[in-house]
């Protein structure tokens, strides 16, 4: 069973809980900002952190963030598999005790990120970089991104991958904890509903048209390389 924990209700797991269905992979999403979490992970074999227009530096307005730091702190001493997404990715480079600030301006949109040396040596970032249909890696590529905040590199924390604006994109810890600035878990359906009423919606939803075949394939990659780092 995996644990995906929602900080707020309009960002959910996306093609994540799609895969998750297709491939028979139990799961229980959470509603952080309820007050519904876990008490515990004794149960469950992994843990998934989605986003959030919320900072981590907020924790006394947004109590819950406390919470699901603990429920991170607890996953990583456990071993499990551990999966953080935008906000998700902060939380854990707090957990580890990495800074997380306000960055110097919004990154949102459809652009590149670059891998890094050790990114080119990373199975699951090799996943997510190989074309679906050419079947090459590209050191570069486009992800969708929506955020401005950053964060440090934790110590001991491998750097996967950065963009022109934010040196850490992705870092990995241990051998099955991933923390991506980005976010892979997009579909058609969650942007739609994201940029609804955003003077952006247009040319990102435009975008998507063009590229969201191709993205949510390399997700599914991602996915598939993710989920057989130890078995459930």
């Amino acid at each position: 069973m995996i644990a995906i924990i929602k900080n707020i209700k309009s960002e959910g797991p996306g093609s994540i809980e799609n895969y998750f269905i297709e491939n028979s992979i139990p799961y229980k999403i959470f509603e952080a900002e309820e007050g519904d979490l876990p008490s515990t992970l004794e149960d469950f074999k992994g843990l998934i952190v989605m986003g959030g227009p919320m900072g981590v530096y907020e924790m006394d307005i947004y109590p819950h963030l406390k919470v699901v730091s603990r429920l991170i702190r607890e996953a990583i001493n456990r071993n499990l598999k551990v999966l953080g997404i935008c906000l998700g990715a902060q939380l854990i480079a707090h957990t580890l005790g990495a800074r997380v600030y306000k960055g110097h301006g919004e990154e949102i949109g459809w652009l590149d990120i670059e891998l890094t040396g050790d990114g080119l040596r990373d199975p699951l970032m090799i996943a997510l970089a190989r074309h679906p249909s050419v079947g090459d890696v590209w050191r570069k590529f486009k992800v969708f991104h929506w955020h401005g905040d950053t964060f440090e590199l934790p110590f001991g924390a491998i750097h996967l991958a950065r963009s022109s604006l934010y040196e850490n994109q992705a870092f990995r810890y241990r051998e099955n904890v991933y923390a991506l600035q980005f976010h892979i878990e997009v579909t058609k359906e969650l942007l739609e509903e994201w940029f609804e009423e955003h003077t952006l919606k247009e040319q990102i939803l435009s975008e998507a048209e063009k590229i969201i075949s191709e993205y949510s394939q390399r997700a599914r990659n991602f996915y598939q390389a993710f989920f057989k780092i130890k078995p459930f």
